[in-house]
């Protein structure tokens, strides 16, 4: 039998040596085009259910326009990327900022947007850290929370 010498691969996608810019977090809203092809399924599965008198077919159709309901009420659109967040997060900490880590997040039952970030301070080894809530529909802050950074750097070789 004759062996593949080339291994594993990654795919395509995922390939960080064909990386072309940042990375874009796709808008929320996209979560209506899921309720429009839901509440489409409603109708057709309430007209087969009340036309063949199917209880069953009913309750789906009631059920799926439900579903519908909450992916247009949850398709918010973010108005704010990430670096725009990050702008917002740096202004309230009030420190100049070094390395930052940015994660898109969900609060409530509409699931509305926001991003959470870890910020650290410009210097090394950074001598303050914040966490920041900041909301991606209107940018409001949500909240935040800064101190100095209680972490003992010297094990890796970084001292003052």
């Amino acid at each position: 039998m004759p062996q593949d010498d080339t291994g594993d691969t990654l795919p395509e996608d995922l390939d960080v040596t064909a990386y072309v810019g940042p990375y874009v977090f796709p808008d929320i809203r996209r979560r209506r085009i899921a309720g429009a092809l839901h509440a489409l399924s409603a109708v057709i599965a309430l007209a087969a259910g009340l036309a063949s008198d199917n209880s069953g077919l009913v309750i789906a159709g009631v059920l799926l326009g439900a579903i519908a309901g909450y992916h247009v009420l949850a398709g918010w659109h973010v108005e704010l990327d990430q670096t725009a967040a990050l702008a917002a997060a740096s202004r309230a900490v009030g420190f100049p900022v070094g390395h930052a880590s940015a994660q898109l997040g969900w609060r409530g039952l509409r699931s509305r947007p926001s991003w959470r970030i870890l910020l650290y301070s410009a210097d090394a080894p950074p001598t303050q850290r914040g966490l920041v809530e900041v909301d991606a529909v209107d940018g409001k802050i949500l909240g935040q929370y800064a101190e100095d950074n209680p972490e003992d750097w010297s094990q890796y070789g970084i001292t003052e």
